[in-house]
């Protein structure tokens, strides 16, 4: 007897749902947010498919009826592992314990009924006659399925609750002690918070990292990437800013230095518990506005839909939609950095859209009174018109930011403004500082208006939120380095604070790096050769010099100092599993899957 593939499909708000044509459907109304939920599952679903879906009107052999009760057998044991564990779990969290519990309770009622109801190896002998069987009750099945898989998914989201608090901890422990950080006024002091630190970040990087990998929606998942980043690079920066505050007490660029970095980090912490949450602080709502691409995108869905519905929307709201769209095309045609070339031909296209929009709508009244083939061939071509006018105005959009953003990374391949800036500060050369630090603001500038050029071409949320993420980068790292390098001028013998500006100019160039990265995926996603849900290697992976983290040197014994630094290994991602992977195990365990083959 075959699994079916019955239920295992996820809707699209992520709320699992399955049918059969047997009847049975299942929708237990929960949001699954994370794979390793909607994958402890998916087993449990195809074995109660198996059942649901046998063929009433089939000989009742001997070997059908023994098939049919292992499939009956093995989802009762696999219940009552999954209980045991859930139980367990119960016990370790007093404040989910009840709502576990009564759980726990129903998923093992209901796989006690579906042990009894297909304890059928009798069936075929005369003194089984009024038995109540698989065969006689399919509603009471369908009904236990549908408890069962309801009290399971109740169940791995209670854990999954467990995993959140978990986070929410450990970011509480790092936030706590980073404001002990910013208080410490000797390096001994330091360097003990430091290690503790240093062992916190490496839990809540590993809880975060292992989330991470689990969220199913791809752009919660860079969001918490990007975050990530924030925290690991910035891990190095408050190591070495800490430093030369603590070295230079008196001046004021260390510690502005230092507070940019502090500030960030508590942005960073925040910004994960809204990704775990899914909540905002006061309510606030997401006001990052569409993108282009997004833009035209969803109005070509909607002027194609009116193929099939000539009332599908009211053309104020289509029109409306096209002028949301086009005024973000200000962004490139206001911008100092795009060519006169490429300007015109964007307001050209612009114009043209207008108009031929209102072609479409005249044509469109004209068919909703009165629907000849004339009428509708009309219709037709306006569409494929607008449309293909759109597709120009998008190759254009993609060329402009694309080209601007290639030309600005060969300029600045080389990095001679940081070279100059280093140069500067170790001659305490503070006139040429100042020079220096206007070019550096200028490519910061025109990184940052690329930046947002590019999101509105980028073609997926992963891709739009790295690019939120570079120009955030960029505008914050900017004016980091020329306070460090400020430092360093007024201080231009500090080994520490040459350090310090090194550790700032290396997050620029890592973030260049990345920037040429994304580039080329973007113009993969535009060429049609990355998919919506392909790795992105531009998405924010960890810094190669953790071992930067040795140049920590207070005046302590070498036992001491190593503990400052050597409990904090870096950021690690990879995967440690699901916290509740003992849940996951009892529905993945061989005897269980191998008996939908039998």
């Amino acid at each position: 007897m075959a699994a079916s593939p019955g239920p295992a499909g996820v809707g699209g708000a992520g709320t699992f749902h399955g049918s059969s044509p047997s009847g049975f459907a299942f929708d237990s109304g929960l949001e699954i947010k994370t794979r390793s939920v909607e994958q402890t599952l998916l087993p449990l679903v195809s074995q109660i498919t198996t059942l649901i879906n046998h063929k009433d009107n089939t000989k009742k052999s001997d070997k059908t009826l023994q098939a049919i009760q292992r499939v009956g057998q093995a989802v009762n044991l696999a219940v009552g592992r999954f209980v045991k564990v859930g139980e367990a779990i119960a016990n370790e969290n007093w404040d989910l314990k009840e709502e576990i519990n009564i759980a726990c309770i129903e998923a093992k009622q209901a796989g006690e009924t579906i042990a009894a109801l297909t304890d059928i190896t009798n069936l075929n002998h005369p003194d089984s006659d009024g038995q109540i069987t698989i065969f006689t009750d399919k509603t009471g099945v369908i009904k236990a399925a549908r408890l069962l898989l309801s009290s399971v998914t109740k169940v791995l989201l209670l854990a999954d609750r467990v995993v959140i608090k978990q986070i929410i901890t450990s970011r509480n422990k790092v936030l706590t002690t980073m404001e002990r950080l910013e208080k410490v006024n000797s390096f001994q002091e330091f360097v003990q918070i430091f290690s503790q630190f240093g062992n916190e970040m490496v839990e809540f990087a590993h809880l975060t990292g292992d989330r991470q990998n689990d969220l199913k929606d791809e752009k919660k998942k860079a969001k918490m990437a990007a975050a990530r980043a924030v925290l690991e690079k910035c891990t190095m920066m408050l190591l070495t800013a800490s430093k030369t505050c603590l070295r230079h007490p008196n001046c004021e660029s260390a510690h502005k230095n230092k507070e940019g970095v502090f500030n960030r980090m508590k942005v960073a912490l925040d910004k994960v518990i809204e990704i775990v949450t899914d909540c905002k602080p006061n309510g606030e709502t997401d006001v990052s506005s569409i993108s282009i691409f997004t833009g035209i995108k969803e109005f070509k869905m909607n002027v194609e839909a009116l193929r099939e519905d000539l009332y599908f929307q009211s053309k104020e709201n289509l029109s409306a939609a096209l002028e949301v769209t086009l005024e973000h095309t200000e962004d490139f045609t206001d911008s100092a950095y795009t060519s006169h070339k490429h300007r015109e031909r964007i307001l050209e296209l612009s114009t043209q859209a207008r108009m031929e929009l209102q072609q479409l709508i005249s044509v469109w009244i004209q068919a909703q009174s009165k629907k000849t083939k004339s009428i509708v061939e009309e219709l037709e071509l306006s569409i494929l018109k607008i449309t293909h006018n759109l597709d120009e105005l998008k190759k254009e959009l993609h060329r402009t930011a694309t080209q601007l953003a290639a030309d600005l990374l060969k300029r600045h391949a080389d990095h001679v403004v940081l070279k100059a800036l280093k140069l500067t500060g170790v001659e305490g050369n503070l006139e040429a500082l100042a020079e220096y630090a206007s070019k550096l603001s200028e490519q910061k500038e025109q990184l940052i208006e690329t930046c947002r050029l590019l999101r509105h071409v980028s073609g997926t949320e992963p891709l739009e939120i790295t690019c939120i993420h570079a120009e955030e980068t960029f505008q914050v790292t900017g004016q980091q380095i020329i306070s460090a390098a400020e430092t360093l001028t007024l201080h231009p013998s500090s080994k520490i604070a040459k350090e310090n500006l090194d550790v700032f100019c290396e997050a620029w160039e890592s973030q260049i790096s990345d920037m040429s990265t994304l580039l080329r995926e973007i113009n993969d996603v535009f060429e049609g050769r990355r998919g919506e849900k392909y790795g992105y290697l531009s998405l924010p992976k960890p810094m190669k010099n953790n071992a930067n983290l040795k140049s920590l040197k207070p005046d302590k014994p070498d036992s001491e100092r190593r503990g400052a630094t050597e409990n904090f290994p870096g950021f690690n991602s990879s995967t440690r599993g699901f916290c509740h992977r003992g849940l996951k195990a009892c529905f993945k365990c061989s005897s269980f899957v191998k008996t939908a083959e039998r």
